[in-house]
């Protein structure tokens, strides 16, 4: 049987099919167009832009598989599995998966994008964690610190802490057009710190399990106003997000006394901040044990919400 799934975030349209066995059948996502020097998109542009986007890769889709064999469809239909979180863009994808499941006479699984990004990190890494772990979502729209327990379809997730103003993807974005690279900066700007000479400062701000970008952010821009070369601000913007991240998570491994840390989002692809995390947190004064998704599943991906709909047909993970 197959279990398709169905996301429509911030700036990525995406579809993907899982079999019975977990093992992807099909995947295909399609960034959505944000016009040069621009910081974002509006949510009304966003959802104008996924009902363009989603007939096409699901037309591609259902020419790869066969629709009789489609035991479920999986949305995300908010951006967080907490009572009142609402996104607009996430209309799209819950409509268009209410209608094929009615279509195709099979169950409707509504979930959310952030439990999609949780089950994609998990099954990209490979690996096996325990009932209840700590997870921290980085990406443009979230920056959270969670505590994690698997749930039968599902999980349940706490916030324990998290970014009080911009996010870290905000942040890298915002510096990154600064800069003058195109939205979303963050690939580029990895590659851009890959030429820094120069080590630069930014400060970190943590206060326990919460955390700032903001002062950062302005930090950066300063320095950007000084002429500071592009690619040192860009490697110090990395260095500060990884130096905010050991901060939190050092105390939260001490505190929850939990040591397996899952790391998602669109920012936890950046080869340095995981390095540097790893070099950090896992030696035995820390103990940590960190798990990245593969780069391609830590951004914007419906492969995660099919995996969610073959867990919740199954009633387990």
């Amino acid at each position: 049987m197959l279990y398709l799934g169905i996301d429509t975030s911030a700036y990525t349209t995406s579809v993907a099919v899982v079999n019975s066995d977990g093992k992807l059948i099909y995947e295909n996502r399609r960034l959505l167009d944000v016009p040069s020097g621009e910081r974002g998109l509006l949510q009304s542009q966003a959802v104008f832009q996924h009902v363009q986007n989603l007939p096409g890769l699901l037309k591609e889709a259902f020419g790869r598989i066969d629709s009789a064999r489609v035991a479920a469809v999986a949305a995300s239909t908010a951006p967080r599995p907490v009572e009142g979180s609402y996104m607009p863009v996430f209309t799209v994808s819950r409509g268009q998966g209410e209608a094929l499941a009615a279509a195709l006479n099979c169950p409707f699984v509504a979930t959310t994008h952030q439990e999609g990004h949780i089950a994609a990190a998990a099954w990209s890494a490979g690996v096996e964690l325990p009932q209840r772990f700590l997870a921290v979502h980085l990406s443009g729209g979230t920056s959270e610190l969670l505590l994690v327990t698997v749930r039968p379809g599902g999980y349940h997730v706490q916030l324990l802490g998290g970014t009080e103003d911009l996010h870290a993807g905000q942040f890298v974005d915002r510096v990154g057009v600064a800069l003058g690279l195109d939205f979303p900066a963050g690939p580029v700007l990895e590659k851009l710190a890959a030429g820094s000479t120069e080590r630069l400062g930014i400060p970190s701000a943590v206060d326990g399990y919460k955390f700032s970008f903001s002062g950062p952010e302005t930090h950066a821009q300063r320095l950007i106003k000084q002429g500071a070369k592009a690619a040192d601000v860009a490697r110090a913007v990395e260095q500060c997000i990884a130096t905010t991240l050991e901060k939190v998570l050092r105390r939260a491994v001490q505190q929850e006394g939990i040591k397996e840390v899952l790391l998602a989002g669109g920012v936890a692809a950046n080869s340095y901040i995981r390095g540097r995390l790893k070099k950090r947190l896992e030696h035995r004064a820390v103990g940590a044990r960190l798990v990245f998704a593969q780069p391609q599943y830590s951004t914007d991906n419906a492969v995660g919400i099919a995996l969610l709909g073959l867990h919740s047909h199954r009633g387990r993970f």
